[in-house]
Formats: C-alpha cells, sequence, structure tokens
C-alpha cells in the first residue's frame, strides 16, 4: 500500500523535478561502475530553436564528410558540463547564436560555415532527415504544449538508469501504480549494465527487464509513454557523476482483455500495485497517461 512519502515522490516525478539517487537498484545486474563520460557513454545535445515567426536555427557543416549540408546545433558533451552548459556551447560554437547575433559567412570555422534561420518549407540540402521528426515535435509543442515545461534537474547520478512510474488503468478509471518493497517502499529503478552492447540499446530494454522480474510478459503489453523528467549533473563530485536518470512512464495492460478489471498478477515479493485513490494526484496521472503528455521516446 503506498504511503505519504510514496505519494510525494510521485508528485516529484509528475512534476518534472528529481528524486535522490536510490541505494539499491531494482533488477538484477552485473556489477554496477560509474560511466565515465568520453569512455563509458556518449551524450549528444541538439537544439530546436524557433524565432517568432516560427523558423528553425540551422548551421552548414563545415565538416568534410558533411561539407556544406545543413543541420540542427549538435554535437557532444564534454566533461564537466550540464545538459544546458553543453547545448548553449554547440549552439554558441555552431551558429554564433548569443543575445541574438548569428554565424555569418565571414565567421566560418571548423564548426561550421554560417547559420540561418530556414522556414522548413524552402529547399535546403539536409546532412540527414532525422532531425525533421524534431522540428516538427518542437512545432507542435510551440503550438499547443502537450507537456508542462520539462528541464534535465541537476542532480548527480553514477549510472545510466530510469525511474519506472508503471501503471495499471482499468475500464473503471481505477489507477494502480507498481511499487518496489525492497526498503522503504518507491517507484522503481533499473540501471544499464555498463557493457557496450547494453549502453547502445535503447532505454525500454532495461525497462522491458524490469517488468519481465515481476509479470509474465505473455499475459500483459506494455507502452514507454515517454519521459517525465531528466536528471544529470556532469560535474565532479565525490564520486564521478556522469551518469543520467530518465523518469518514464509506462503503461500495463493486458494481453487478454477479458481480465481487465484487476492488475496483473506480481511474482515473488520485491514488489506490489499500489492502488492510487481519488484526487489530484489520480486526476494528474490519468490526464498525463490519456494525452500522452510527457516527451516522447525516438530510438
Amino acid at each position: 500500500m503506498g504511503s505519504g512519502p510514496l505519494e510525494v515522490a510521485l508528485q516529484v516525478v509528475l512534476d518534472g523535478r528529481g528524486l535522490p539517487v536510490p541505494d539499491t537498484y531494482d533488477t538484477p545486474s552485473q556489477s554496477l561502475q560509474p560511466v565515465v563520460l568520453r569512455e563509458t557513454v556518449c551524450y549528444v545535445v541538439s537544439g530546436v530553436l524557433l524565432n517568432e515567426t516560427g523558423e528553425v536555427l540551422m548551421m552548414q557543416e563545415a565538416k568534410q564528410d558533411c561539407y556544406g549540408k545543413w543541420y540542427l546545433p549538435a554535437g557532444r558533451m564534454e566533461a564537466n558540463e550540464t545538459i544546458v552548459e553543453a547545448l548553449k556551447r554547440e549552439v554558441k560554437e555552431e551558429t554564433g547564436l548569443e543575445c541574438g547575433v548569428l554565424k555569418a559567412v565571414q565567421d566560418g570555422d571548423a564548426e561550421s560555415l554560417q547559420a540561418k534561420w530556414w522556414d522548413h518549407d524552402s529547399p535546403l540540402p539536409l546532412r540527414s532527415k532525422d532531425i525533421l521528426p524534431l522540428i516538427d515535435l518542437a512545432l507542435q509543442y510551440r503550438a499547443s504544449p502537450r507537456h508542462p515545461v520539462t528541464l534535465p534537474q541537476e542532480m548527480p547520478y553514477t549510472v545510466v538508469s530510469q525511474r519506472v512510474v508503471a501503471t495499471f488503468v482499468n475500464s473503471s478509471k481505477d489507477l494502480w501504480v507498481l511499487q518496489s518493497t525492497v526498503g522503504n517502499p518507491h517507484l522503481p529503478v533499473t540501471a544499464c549494465n555498463t557493457t557496450p552492447t547494453e549502453l547502445r540499446s535503447s532505454i525500454k530494454v532495461a525497462i522491458y527487464r524490469l517488468i519481465k522480474q515481476c509479470i509474465l510478459l505473455p499475459q500483459v503489453q506494455l507502452k514507454t509513454c515517454g519521459i517525465l523528467g531528466l536528471q544529470h549533473f556532469g560535474k565532479d563530485t565525490v564520486v564521478k557523476s556522469d551518469g543520467v536518470c530518465f523518469n518514464v512512464l509506462v503503461s500495463v495492460t493486458h494481453a487478454n482483455q477479458h481480465l481487465c478489471n484487476t492488475p496483473p498478477e506480481l511474482c515473488g515479493e520485491l514488489f506490489e500495485w499500489w492502488r492510487i485513490g481519488e484526487g489530484a494526484l489520480k486526476s494528474t496521472l490519468l490526464q498525463r497517461l490519456s494525452t500522452l503528455a510527457v516527451v516522447p521516446i525516438y530510438s
């Protein structure tokens, strides 16, 4: 049964804020070692910046393999950077945008040739079309925001992990959330192993492993709805803190729709379903689920 602290934790996650590092993780894994930026992990930041008329900021590549092509300002994070700091640096280096000044042709360097505002309609030779869904998403959000403003929370993590808000809703709109009973009841947190294969995988892999641990997967269907928030710090603390934690909203449904009134049966005693009572917390979570009011995951 959920308690006051667990209700507070869930509200914190729904608000896009962060929670402290857990003492243990809720999935069996190899011995977890702190990840190290540029050695065992690589993070890439990219920015979709729009002006008052809806044009998107683009930069012209100077690298030999894509010389002259256009792309969003993007690049790898550097050591001791927060996500926001990395994004500001990349935008400044590749577009010159700082207090509204764009990089002109005469300012071209090894980072980029120039930058300009693009109406995303006129022909433009792109480095890759993989940025088009991101541009569309930014334009949709500007026109009609589907989720609250979601900014990285500067909280240290040592590994790549996901805090999972796994939900079950029946036809009567009764709502349950999966909780871990290891130690104090809490929202389950699963960590990625540090093998190259695991770190290159989608964040959905670790979530799948968590659910597989407590539910017979042929009996259920999983939907990873999207991201509620993100925690990262990147600065050197007492220990290396290049890790990141995604707070992820997941929907669990019965594969057999005739068994839809109660949550799927759980295996073992490490997890249990917490029924959310009537109130603002339930209303908020149902609204986020029904409208997919989350940051989408592209993988």
